[in-house]
């Protein structure tokens, strides 16, 4: 009888010594950073406080940023929310950055795991996989630093286009991505601005759409898939001779501009 009460009181041991190791495990895991980014934008929509967030993101270890943002579905969710939130803090707080769209962007001005960093970093270093900005998607940085390289994304997705916003009243709507959901997002996203902001004309067979895919024409596989990237979402009939002509981008400043995907 003894031995088996003494028995008890080992098991118990073991599994009360199991129950703290699982809590500090828990305590010490990671921050969960896509849902950070998430309610990091979500109270910027719902015009709450985002400062704790903003200071938790500050803080992080590149480390963690790192082990945590394994997949391209979390890291494209995540950096899409940050830079959309971060465009509306900034700007939200000083519009007049804006006078000078090229400064504004390429300024070192967002703290993230303990870097200064760019929006131009966010766009063309990490969910362009180190595209030089002026490049139009053709041409490649030739030596990144270490923060873009370990964090960039593996593959390029044409449709981050039409989710980040820059602020401009041509820029698409403000969503808050999901690693889950992002595929479905990211479609949904891009049927909705495309058909929204392209014109085709079927007695001249003329296609104006965005400048975005101008600007950025080698991650849309040149003219030639800019044109089957229209007819698969169907704003044109047929990519045989149409013709593309590009509109001009409206650049005044439009924020809080929100959508739910």
């Amino acid at each position: 009888m003894y031995r088996l009460f003494l028995s008890f009181l080992l098991l118990l041991s073991i599994v009360g010594c199991k129950v703290k190791r699982t809590e500090l495990s828990q305590q010490n895991n990671p921050t969960n950073l896509n849902t950070l980014s998430e309610r990091l934008l979500q109270n910027i929509i719902e015009d709450k406080d985002t400062k704790a967030l903003e200071e938790e993101l500050a803080n992080i270890s590149f480390d963690t940023l790192d082990s945590t943002l394994r997949t391209d579905a979390q890291k494209y969710a995540f950096w899409l929310n940050i830079y959309n939130a971060y465009i509306q803090i900034v700007l939200t707080k000083n519009p007049d950055l804006y006078k000078d769209r090229r400064d504004f962007f390429s300024r070192e001005q967002l703290k993230i795991a303990g870097e200064q960093i760019s929006f131009e970093k966010i766009e063309h270093g990490i969910l362009r996989k180190s595209q030089w900005g002026f490049g139009l998607g053709y041409v490649r940085k030739w030596f990144p630093e270490k923060f873009e390289r370990k964090l960039r994304v593996s593959k390029r997705d044409f449709r981050i286009h039409f989710a980040l916003n820059c602020g401009a009243k041509d820029c698409p709507p403000v969503a808050v991505y999901t690693p889950e959901r992002l595929e479905e997002q990211l479609e949904k996203g891009t049927e909705r601005y495309l058909k929204q902001s392209s014109d085709y004309d079927k007695a001249t067979n003329t296609a104006k759409v965005t400048s975005l895919f101008n600007w950025f024409r080698g991650d849309f596989g040149g003219k030639s898939g800019v044109k089957k990237i229209l007819k698969s979402y169907k704003i044109i009939d047929d990519t045989k001779d149409v013709s593309i002509s590009y509109k001009n981008y409206d650049w005044t400043l439009d924020l809080d501009n929100f959508i739910t995907l």
